[in-house]
């Protein structure tokens, strides 16, 4: 697909949906001595989530297991959407879709396995990781340079954020709010 075309699709982009494992984690499950596992996410990828919000994206994650770390991470960045146990994740795009009013060549959706496929089908700007299984590869419109759990997601949204012409003004309030965070420090300090 040709650079401009992925622009094209990218400005179109109301609504970003993210698998997890793979993508917002490393896929890596992390096992204790009793069993219970723990997943790894990257603050780098929290920070894009929150900057894409507060340029009006809707967020969702379609994953295909039921755990309590994702559900916590989701619900500490606020995400609109969390979709859990849900392997079959096509009918639960188009239903994030609709929830929204986002027609789905509106919405970029970020894979790495075949379960991803149906939704990135049917997504306007269907992504990959680079280490994506072959398949989810051939069906992505654009393949990140980031793997998954380490930056993959912040990569998609600044690409989002940039071709929509935010991302340089999403970037300056971040720099007002930490200069004006940084003021109100040393006034408290003194």
């Amino acid at each position: 697909m040709s650079r401009a075309e992925i622009v094209r699709r990218a400005r179109a982009v109301e609504l970003l949906v993210f698998d997890v494992d793979g993508v917002l984690t490393d896929g890596g499950l992390y096992y204790d001595e009793n069993g219970q596992y723990a997943k790894r996410f990257d603050v780098q990828d929290g920070l894009g989530i929150k900057a894409a919000q507060a340029v009006g994206l809707h967020i969702g994650v379609i994953t295909g297991l039921d755990s309590k770390a994702v559900a916590n991470r989701v619900n500490e960045l606020e995400i609109d959407e969390y979709v859990a146990g849900r392997v079959e994740k096509s009918t639960a795009f188009e239903a994030l879709c609709e929830r929204h009013g986002v027609a789905p060549y509106q919405a970029a959706y970020v894979g790495d396995d075949w379960v991803d496929i149906g939704p990135m089908r049917m997504a306007g700007l269907p992504m990959a990781v680079p280490n994506a299984q072959p398949e989810v590869l051939q069906v992505a419109a654009h393949v990140l340079s980031r793997p998954g759990g380490r930056g993959a997601v912040r990569e998609a949204i600044r690409l989002v954020l940039f071709c929509k012409g935010c991302l340089d003004g999403e970037l300056e309030s971040w720099r007002k709010g930490m200069a004006l965070a940084k003021a109100a420090s040393r006034r408290l300090n003194r």
